[in-house]
């Protein structure tokens, strides 16, 4: 009878002990999750807009170049310190002509030894529909010709402390010679 008790005892200590670290493991999840910047329990809102540049240095140029190359442009690149402020149209879609829905204000730096290859610190300014007023803050590395990641690390309004990433890719322009057009899907 001793016998059959203490194999109860320890079969339903053994229950409780792993009750207990389940429910403290969940805990620790959601807790570390959140310190980690994991979004447990959030819903995530997909974004689809495109990002239209006009390079062309005319009246409708939006990016204008602040600082050249030392010496010039480095066998054609870049790299070097080529600085560019840009104030770039978000519209709807990728005809020059789709609703307006915001604007990309910030920098782009050739920092790179690559071609093609910008590190790109911007916001998004939402200034039409239902995101009207809120901004995405972004930063990471531009390689033109691929599929970009960056991370979005901020935001206000609607996105205020918002955390995710975008992926974005150049899609046919309008005009090449002048217009760069990339489509964009923002995770947030």
């Amino acid at each position: 009878m001793l016998v059959a008790n203490q194999s109860i005892v320890t079969t339903s200590v053994i229950i409780r002990l792993r009750e207990l670290l389940f429910g403290y493991s969940v805990l620790c999840r959601n807790i570390l999750g959140e310190a980690a910047g994991g979004d447990v329990g959030r819903p995530t809102t997909h974004l689809h807009f495109y990002f239209h540049e006009n390079f062309s240095g005319g009246p409708d140029g939006t990016a204008v170049q602040v600082s050249a190359a030392r010496g010039g442009l480095n066998n054609g690149s870049f790299f070097g310190g080529v600085v560019n402020v840009v104030d770039d149209m978000l519209r709807e879609g990728a005809d020059l002509a789709s609703r307006l829905l915001g604007r990309a204000q910030g920098l782009t730096v050739g920092a790179f030894l690559t071609d093609g290859e910008l590190l790109t610190v911007c916001d998004f300014v939402f200034t039409d529909g239902p995101y009207n007023g809120s901004t995405l803050a972004l930063l990471g590395r531009a390689l033109l010709g691929t599929v970009m990641e960056r991370p979005i690390f901020g935001g206000t309004g609607a996105f205020r402390m918002a955390r995710g990433y975008t992926l974005s890719k150049m899609v046919a322009s309008p005009d090449p010679n002048r217009m760069l057009v990339l489509g964009y899907d923002a995770y947030i």
